[in-house]
């Protein structure tokens, strides 16, 4: 129906060094009692927990260990499982059980507690009928409280540390030198037998819950450069691979950079073990034949009929370097081909993607991804969907799920295969309109009969995801499937921002009063004058949403303003030309985009800036 807007895919990197917290997880918090100079603990204890049937299943547990005592140069810490769980393999720690008795005690490099430092120690096990919390521990046998209450007894008394444990209850080999915060990120510094936080074959719900976000050095230090860009730059963002080239790394001054997936993931890891909890690396798969049919700025290398190279040269080493079982502690996720299914329901008037609707390439191409990447039992498939300006009409909501659907069981895959889907991916929809929805009416008009909403069934893209997530459940996707949101860049902060709906009783004049999002046209995607950061990455924001994400790394270029001669398959878009007054997909609107932008996914420091003071919340 209206215009089909596309969205732009753009390229890759994220932020720095330590690795910053994306979320937090509110668990079980136990605070301390203390003895004359010995030691008190803080323990934060978290599980993820699968079910098999039949009343059983498997868990991940997390122990966040707390000195608020004295320091310590070792530990020993006691626990007992409260409901016939049994311990199965533990990394971190040197790990012995014995029945409902579990004991772990430090490793070389986690023994020296100072005051209010903390270490954390992860584990499988097994619950049969259900897995409550262990509500009584010890730390070098003076008890810890929990919820304030001391226990009556210290828990049963464990196997000793020095004892030879079961085969079932040891780790299959000692992490020490995978473990040790200060390990190279080198391959060789990370052995394959470092032990994996997550069963095989067995996906937590939700990869973000509890888990901080891996930080792209490359991204990070871009970011840095730009005054006033430390508030951000330790923040996570995506890595895009949008080349072949990009696999092993490049040394491109334009875009993507010198580090290879290889590279990233051995950075991953090193943030893993020098932190505490789970890690979520994010890896954005955008490289199909004939990509981005629809647009010229983001167009790739492979032409329409390459399906093959793009399987045994892109897609199979991708999955050759990420099912390493070094990287199996690491949570992974695949976003999974922006700008491309939907094209095959809203523009097949252009002959491009007419081509790659009929010669199968898109379907076929991402379910070859879905069935290799989600056979990898650490990474997490997300599909593109585009954006509530682009299916929004009923037209296109319905199609394009189905269009989903077949891509996801083609070429072997499956929809166990897809753990969700990502919404907003490098485009600028407002999250949440604050001061309208869509059922406000103005003077009993509709604000869906606006110029702006354009007959639209939503109006942001939070209510859009909510409401498309339920459209694919019934298509047949898994009713746990989760929806991200790409918040890096539709902030619309600044002194333009509304503060109150529009008094105005014409429909029209309410809306444009009243909207935050500031483009001239929803049908714009390029380099938004006016946009800013929008909200920071964390886990669960709301219901049937898995996270806020900055896939899209802020003040990498959608486009550029002018034609620029490059080796990247990069095209010139009008759309990114600030002087174009446009075409009927933005109503023969002007661009809004920037000047002077370089090509996709270079740095545009210009645009870092922008986002930044146009942040909303606003940066501090």
């Amino acid at each position: 129906m209206k215009f089909p807007i596309r969205l732009t895919g753009r390229r890759k990197v994220v932020a720095l060094t330590g690795a910053s917290t994306l979320v937090f997880a509110g668990l079980v918090t136990i605070p301390a009692t203390m003895a004359h100079a010995a030691p008190g603990c803080d323990i934060t204890y978290t599980t993820n927990d699968w079910s098999e049937g039949a009343g059983t299943g498997g868990f991940t547990g997390t122990v966040v260990v707390k000195n608020t005592g004295d320091a310590i140069t070792s530990w020993t810490l006691k626990f007992a499982f409260p409901g016939g769980q049994t311990f199965t393999q533990g990394w971190s720690a040197n790990w012995t059980a014995s029945g409902a008795n579990v004991t772990a005690t430090n490793l070389s490099w986690n023994g020296s507690l100072g005051t209010g430092a903390s270490t954390s120690i992860g584990f499988n096990g097994r619950w049969t009928g259900s897995n409550p919390k262990p509500t009584a521990f010890t730390l070098n046998n003076v008890a810890c409280t929990v919820g304030g209450v001391t226990p009556t007894a210290s828990p049963s008394t464990p196997t000793s540390p020095s004892a030879s444990p079961s085969a079932s209850a040891s780790p299959s080999a000692s992490p020490s030198a995978s473990a040790s915060p200060s390990a190279s990120p080198s391959p060789s510094s990370s052995p394959s037998t470092s032990p994996s936080p997550t069963v095989p074959g067995v996906k937590v719900d939700n990869p973000y819950s509890g888990a901080r976000g891996y930080v792209n050095p490359e991204w990070s230090a871009k970011a840095a450069s730009v005054t006033g860009g430390s508030r951000v730059s330790s923040l996570s963002t995506a890595v895009w691979l949008d080349r072949i080239a990009a696999i092993e790394g490049t040394s491109s001054s334009s875009s993507n950079g010198s580090m290879g997936l290889e590279d990233h993931l051995d950075e991953a890891l090193r943030q893993y073990n020098a932190g505490s909890g789970p890690l979520v690396a994010q890896f954005v798969i955008y490289n199909l034949p004939g990509r981005d049919c629809s647009a010229l700025a983001s167009n790739g290398e492979l032409g329409v009929d390459e399906l093959p190279r793009y399987k045994s040269e892109y897609i199979d080493p991708i999955a050759a370097i990420m099912g390493q079982s070094k990287y199996a502690p690491l949570r992974i996720v695949a976003i999974i081909e922006i700008d491309s299914l939907p094209n095959l329901v809203t523009n097949l008037n252009i002959a491009k993607c007419a081509t790659m609707n009929s010669n199968g390439g898109y379907v076929k191409g991402v379910g070859y991804a879905l069935n290799k990447l989600g056979a990898i039992s650490n990474v997490y498939n997300y599909i593109d969907s585009a954006h509530h300006g682009w299916i929004g009409w009923d037209t296109n909501f319905g199609p394009t799920a189905l269009k989903l659907k077949e891509a996801a069981v083609a070429e072997g895959s499956t929809v166990n295969n897809v753990h969700g889907f990502i919404t907003n991916t490098a485009n600028y929809s407002a999250l949440v309109e604050p001061f309208f929805t869509i059922n406000t009416s103005v003077g009993g008009t509709t604000v869906r009969q606006s110029k702006w909403v354009d007959w639209n069934y939503y109006v942001d893209e939070q209510s859009f995801a909510q409401a498309f997530r339920n459209r694919l459940v019934s298509e047949g996707f898994n009713s746990n499937i989760g929806m991200l949101i790409d918040t890096s860049r539709n902030g619309w902060g600044g002194a333009n921002r509304p503060t109150a709906a529009s008094t105005s009783t014409s429909v029209d004049t309410f809306v444009n009063q009243s909207r935050i999002d500031r483009r001239i046209h929803a049908g714009n995607w390029c380099n938004q004058s006016g946009a800013g950061l929008g909200e920071r990455p964390r886990a669960n924001p709301a219901t049937g949403i898995d996270a806020y994400v900055w896939v899209k790394p802020p003040g990498e270029s959608d486009g550029s303003s002018s034609l620029i001669p490059n080796n990247e398959g990069k095209g010139f878009d009008r759309m990114c030309d600030p002087t174009y007054t446009g075409n009927g997909l933005n109503g023969n609107n002007l661009t809004g985009a920037l000047p002077n932008a370089p090509i996709s996914g270079a740095w545009f420091p210009a645009q870092f800036a922008e986002l930044m003071a146009n942040a909303y919340p606003p940066l501090s």
